[in-house]
């Protein structure tokens, strides 16, 4: 192993012995917080301790068929001897770079919920319509993968559109599959509403923003405007005939948050609440990457809204994600859920580029 992976392994395995004894202390147990914080760092660090176990083992298996290489001359046991060594070698190389890319910096965003907004973009009605197709793609994938999903706020047309839509994430590790989603989506179809069947280009915009919790975001009440109003939207049964509806506006930032999804003018509020939080530490954590260009470099794009990212070409059955320059042919099962394919390219371009950046640093 080069030195700095063996370094890091080592402060590793420091820090994970160290957690291993606080999480028996009593004072730690009785602190919920605390112990809480501990068990998820435990949890992230157990993976890379079992890596480094198999590693020892294996530098020991090939540590001892050298000695047997050095003190027999039975051709038999040295064929045994060598065939042990390639192998043994072989698992070390392995293991060695599955630890560098478990020892990248941690994102601490990766394991939290996230917000997802879809907004309409070019296109008209057929924006808005692509823009819901998004917002069921995201909620199949969650569902067939233990994601929980719930409606925050929804602008909806009376074709069954989305102008805007807003839907929480939750479940473990939901930042750190959906954080490269954000930026423009590009759909090419022929629309329900075209009647001389001629393809249409349309986009929708995504932003993917990790879940901000209360202690992380203070925000000053006095720095609120709180509006209540009737609910509105395409109709039927559900619009509220009072005034449940929520509207908050910050007035340092100007920004403003409306939701109308639940019956209870107090539980909109919450919610309300939570997406401007979240909003806002947004907004604080790009200040803080732009200020670090070296973070910037290692990423598969920038996440920015007005980045087109992907196109969804419907006569062809094909998506094409052109950050990674990836094509799949299956857009018919993408658009119902299954993107696994892509998220797990989006994510293994971005440890290369990472992996890359690491060692010119290394060598500089």
């Amino acid at each position: 192993m080069i030195d700095r992976l063996t370094e890091q392994l080592a402060q590793t395995e420091a820090r994970f012995l160290g957690l291993e004894a606080s999480l028996s202390d009593p004072s730690v147990a009785s602190d919920p917080p605390k112990y809480a914080a501990a068990m998820k760092e435990y949890r992230r660090l157990t993976p890379v301790m079992e890596k480094l176990r198999a590693l020892r083992q294996a530098e020991s298996n090939a540590a001892e068929a050298v000695r047997l290489l050095d003190e027999t001359s039975d051709p038999e046991l040295r064929e045994l001897a060598s065939a042990e060594l390639k192998s043994a070698r072989a698992e070390t190389e392995s293991l060695s770079r599955e630890l560098t890319v478990l020892l990248l910096p941690h994102d601490p965003n990766d394991e939290k919920n996230v917000l997802v907004e879809i907004r309409a973009g070019a296109g008209g009605e057929e924006a808005a319509l692509f823009a819901a197709d998004l917002y069921r793609m995201y909620c199949m994938y969650a569902a067939a993968n233990g994601f929980r999903t719930a409606m925050m706020s929804q602008t909806p047309t009376e074709l069954g559109g989305f102008r805007a839509v807003v839907f929480r994430v939750e479940g473990e590790g939901a930042y750190s599959r959906l954080r490269f989603e954000s930026g423009v989506h590009r759909v090419q179809r022929v629309p329900s509403t075209e009647s001389q069947g001629r393809i249409q280009t349309s986009t929708a915009t995504v932003a993917v923003l990790p879940e901000a919790e209360e202690i992380e975001v203070e925000i000053n009440p006095a720095d609120l405007v709180f509006e209540s109003c009737k609910s509105s939207g395409a109709g039927g049964q559900h619009i509220n005939k009072t005034e449940s509806a929520v509207r908050l506006t910050h007035k340092p930032t100007g920004i403003v948050v409306e939701c109308q999804e639940e019956r209870s003018q107090f539980k909109n509020k919450d919610k309300a609440l939570q997406m401007l939080r979240t909003i806002l530490y947004d907004r604080a954590r790009r200040e803080r990457d732009e200020q670090v260009a070296a973070d910037r470099r290692g990423q598969v794009g920038t996440g920015d809204r007005s980045e087109k990212i992907r196109t969804y070409n419907f006569p062809q059955n094909r998506v094409t994600d052109h950050r990674i320059g990836l094509t799949l042919h299956s857009l018919d099962s993408f658009i119902n859920g299954r993107i696994e394919a892509m998220l797990d390219a989006l994510a293994t371009a971005e440890t290369a580029k990472r992996l890359a950046a690491e060692a010119e640093e290394t060598e500089n």
